[in-house]
């Protein structure tokens, strides 16, 4: 994605940062049940890793409101919840094929100070009506539980899409980063 939109002369003032995965034993699992099956010590961790993300870059001198946090998948999902328990304002968050992460605990986790500090912020999901891993449903659902608890989500569908990424898609979040990373230059 990154590599795209510097092809194409766009964010070149934006510093891209991908963090890996631990290393770590993983056990496949159904998903038919997210509530059950979540590792909340783990997503918990990951959540302080990229809490730890942030600050570095506000460290570096970059205002936390032109921070972005946004992944596929798994990493949209945790991106997703890392963004909204975030201490610190951020522009932006986005999810492709995401969903909610430990869902049904998140009010509990949210404190009264990140809640009141990231409420504002927006989000953007992108799913594919034919994703066979990370269900539409799941999506829809996390989308309607944000906007329950007063976040504004652009949640958008693309037809005939799998657990991938489109172009279309693409194109729109481009467009929804501009809007809140606009050029300083």
């Amino acid at each position: 994605m990154a590599e795209n939109f510097r092809r194409r002369g766009k964010f070149e003032e934006v510093a891209f940062v991908f963090p890996n995965a631990p290393q770590i034993p993983i056990t496949v699992i159904a998903f038919d049940d997210l509530a059950q099956q979540q590792d909340q010590p783990g997503i918990l961790r990951s959540r302080d890793y990229f809490h730890s993300l942030i600050k570095a870059e506000i460290d570096k001198g970059i205002p936390s409101d032109r921070i972005v946090l946004g992944g596929f998948s798994q990493g949209g999902s945790l991106s997703i919840f890392a963004g909204l328990c975030s201490p610190y304002p951020l522009a932006g968050i986005f999810g492709l094929s995401s969903y909610l992460l430990l869902g049904p605990s998140l009010p509990q986790l949210l404190t009264p100070k990140n809640k009141s500090v990231n409420t504002p912020t927006p989000i953007f999901m992108g799913h594919g009506d034919l994703d066979p891993l990370v269900k539409l449903e799941w999506g829809q659902e996390t989308a309607k539980v944000l906007r329950e608890l007063g976040w504004t989500v652009d949640f958008r569908v693309y037809k005939g899409l799998q657990h991938d990424a489109d172009p279309k898609e693409m194109d729109e979040l481009e467009e929804w980063l501009e809007k809140k990373l606009p050029s300083q230059c």
